[in-house]
């Protein structure tokens, strides 16, 4: 006691010769907003865009997109911007403007490089006059190119000349970040209209091998962290999700933050490699794989350099045919197969292909993971975007489609064009929509929605689709007006995850209602409703594609000189499905796919609107699809015995 009462009494003794400690900050906390005045217990479809690049990107700027954060949310909510090419003042000409305004929205510039692009396009900057700024504006999209090979090396370096060893960035950076906070506070509704959400986020853009190891990292609230974590900091994932997680969602206030990968279909089977770096033991390998599941709930399915769900053809696959598989994929059916071991160049769309590059396959490795480990890593629902280059989230219509990539794309010849060194043509397309089922539109329950999967993903449709399992959903639950309220209390919804069988067999209860479209792009009616089902029996993944409901149009479903749609279909389908070949011993999980009726591909309308003899090739192309079939995915439901 005298020892202790000593020591505190110190700095009285001693008054003057020492300072006491300066007092802790106080934990930060979220602005207040009302409480909305609409809340929906059984929840509502909100749709939005976690995936855009502005004029704060380094490669957008490159292509002489000139539209802000703060721009691209006014677009996304229904306000007119204008994109590339650029007048004599340096404003876009090109008017765009999205029918139907988003629900939710975070901005993803890339957090690298944030600083370097600020003293490269700000006259004012002491660097902007240097070599490297000089070589980055001198020609567009030559500038992206220079930047973005120092983010496919190991352990990339900043420019020197810019930058020294970091400092000289550090404030332009910070500068940019409080823009992109500040763009997104002055966008979220914090009335009780509850109208629009907007999160602050960024994209980490580690490139390793020219293969997409990219994820945009979406904070839930203004705490966030005083820069962004990128791959200078995080040379690999792990790094990332440990950085987050102790920098803010191990800090003394209220910062919480998600990590959703995407463009697997560009990754050579990297982006989910199922290995553990530094996991020596099987312990140690099981506590990063449910740090990975804790950080990456959700992953982007769907987006402008296509669909990442599944491949025909793997020799490594055991899976039937699946023709609906065919759909916008950006490589050849002939390219070379990586097997087991991952490849490289695939931002290029060089190197091999890997079964991982596709969601469905990933999750089925996850089966296989949580069998030897005790812990899924694979265990995420889905979303779309469009990984916008334009600052034009939610721009996914095939009709008049201006393109994602600023001067890139800025023409119907380019957009059906052969592409460029960094980004491609005709075999890209308008993009995706990420979904979420939430009670109200406010981060707060968008966020939690994410974190329990509960979450869809559309080629650019709003088709809203649910799905739930459970073991005692009756065939009579759809045409019931309390079905959403059985279908919570009975079972899980999209994201779940099922207990184990008591003897009875598990049951699906799936309901998709057709996108009533807009005046320029007319709504199509559904084709069918499907389930997809992978699972473990004896050591072995497996899958199978079930149709539920509805059936295939017939052929011609659509014609192409005119886009006109000739095939029928519903404007809901609903039904309660068993899985008949369950067994309550194999692990499994199980997602639904609703698809439209064939309509125009943005190609074919593009291409119709050309004069025959001044057509670019892809127009006759038989290589380029004449049509597309949008779809929503749900995120999967997971069995395990």
């Amino acid at each position: 006691m005298r020892i202790a009462r000593l020591v505190f009494f110190l700095p009285l003794l001693f008054d003057g010769c020492a300072e006491a400690p300066p007092p802790a900050a106080p934990p930060r906390v979220p602005r207040p907003r009302a409480a909305c005045a609409t809340r929906v217990p059984t929840r509502v479809p909100l749709y939005g865009d976690l995936h855009v690049h502005t004029a704060f990107s380094f490669d957008a700027r490159s292509y002489d997109t000139v539209v802000t954060p703060a721009d691209a949310y006014r677009f996304a909510r229904g306000e007119a911007i204008h994109l590339p090419p650029l007048d004599a003042s340096g404003k876009g000409t090109r008017e765009a403007r999205i029918e139907r305004p988003l629900d939710f929205v975070a901005v993803t510039d890339h957090g690298e490089f944030l600083g370097e692009i600020s003293h490269c396009t700000t006259p004012t900057s002491p660097k902007y006059d240097t070599f490297t700024c000089q070589a980055y504006r001198d020609e567009f999209g030559k500038g992206a190119s220079t930047f973005a090979v120092r983010l496919s090396q190991a352990n990339p370096t900043r420019v020197a000349e810019l930058c020294g060893e970091g400092k000289d960035c550090e404030a332009a950076a910070r500068a940019r970040w409080q823009a992109m906070q500040d763009a997104a506070e002055a966008a979220y509704d914090r009335t009780a209209a509850c109208s629009f959400t907007s999160f602050v986020g960024y994209e980490y853009t580690n490139t390793f091998g020219i293969s997409n190891l990219h994820r945009n990292v979406i904070f839930a609230n203004d705490i966030v962290p005083d820069l962004p974590v990128t791959y200078f900091e995080a040379p690999t994932p792990l790094d990332l999700w440990t950085l987050l997680r102790d920098g803010c969602k191990g800090a003394e206030n209220s910062c919480d933050v998600l990590v959703l990968p995407h463009n697997s279909n560009l990754s050579n089977g990297q982006l989910f490699d199922p290995t553990y770096p530094g996991g020596a033991t099987i312990e140690e390998e099981a506590s990063r794989a449910a740090l990975r599941v804790e950080m990456e709930p959700v992953a982007e399915i769907f987006q402008h350099k296509g669909s990442s769900e599944c491949r025909n053809g793997f020799l490594d696959v055991e899976a039937d045919v699946d023709p609906l598989c065919d759909f916008e994929e950006l490589r050849p059916d002939d390219d070379e197969q990586c097997g087991d071991k991952p490849g490289s160049g695939g931002m290029r769309l060089w190197g091999c292909t890997h079964r991982h590059d596709f969601l469905r396959y990933v999750l089925k490795t996850g089966l296989l993971e949580a069998e030897r480990l005790g812990t899924n890593p694979f265990q995420f629902g889905l979303i779309g975007s469009t990984d916008t280059h334009n600052g034009t989230p939610g721009n996914t219509s095939s009709v008049g489609f201006p393109g994602h990539v600023g001067l890139v794309d800025d023409t119907p010849e380019k957009r059906l064009g052969a592409g460029t060194e960094t980004h491609d043509g005709v075999i890209n397309n308008p993009g995706g929509l990420a979904g979420v089922w939430a009670e109200e539109n406010s981060r707060e329950s968008i966020f939690e929605a994410i974190r329990r999967r509960e979450t869809f993903a559309t080629s650019g449709a709003r088709i809203p689709i649910r799905f739930f399992g459970g073991f005692g959903y009756d065939a009579g639950l759809c045409g019931r007006a309390e079905r959403l309220e059985e279908a919570y209390a009975a079972g899980v919804p999209m994201g779940g995850l099922l207990g184990t069988s008591s003897g009875s067999d598990p049951t699906f209860f799936v309901q998709a209602s057709a996108d009533p479209g807009t005046e320029s792009w007319p709504g199509r009616p559904l084709e069918r409703l499907q389930i997809i089902k992978g699972y473990v029996r004896e050591g072995k993944v497996y899958e199978k594609v079930y149709d539920v409901a509805g059936t295939p149009a017939p052929e011609p479903a659509v014609d192409t000189a005119t886009c006109d749609v000739l095939a029928g279909g519903a404007e809901e389908l609903c039904v309660v499905w068993t899985d008949p070949d369950f067994d309550p011993k194999e692990r499994a999980f199980y997602y639904a796919r609703a698809v439209e009726v064939p309509s125009c591909r943005y190609s074919t309308y593009e291409c119709n609107a050309l004069e025959p003899a001044s057509a670019p090739a892809a127009c006759a192309d038989a290589s380029v699809p004449k049509t597309v079939q949008h779809r929503a995915w749900s995120s999967p439901i997971w069995y395990g015995p």
